[in-house]
């Protein structure tokens, strides 16, 4: 059984940081592209920030230079290092494991709120 856990949320107040992790049970994880979405109230889920097997990493313009995507395979476990958190990084964070061409599996975690306000 696959599972995603994410953890690491909570309240922050603008310009704090937050680090969230993700453990990922049930995959390989090591071959898996990990990403980071989030979801704002009334707004569609959106990429925050991907990173591939080999460790390559993207990045949604608006959180450049401010967030930090870092996978431990060791661990099975990605991380998203939040810094100068704004209001508007206020949303569900949602943890997404897609295995590309191999296979074509895609799972997504349970998500962990993440607040932003004074």
């Amino acid at each position: 059984q696959v599972q995603l856990v994410e953890s690491g949320g909570g309240l922050v107040q603008p310009g704090g940081s937050l680090r969230l992790s993700c453990a990922a049970s049930g995959i390989i994880f090591r071959i898996y592209v990990m990403g980071w979405y989030r979801q704002a109230p009334g707004k569609q889920r959106e990429l925050v920030a991907a990173i591939t097997s080999g460790g390559l990493t993207n990045y949604a313009d608006s959180v450049k230079g401010r967030f930090t995507i870092s996978r431990d395979n060791a661990k099975n476990t990605v991380y998203l290092q939040m810094n100068s958190l704004k209001p508007e990084d206020t949303a569900v964070y949602y943890c997404n494991a897609d295995s590309g061409s191999r296979g074509g599996m895609n799972y997504w975690g349970k998500g962990t709120l993440v607040t932003v306000s004074s």
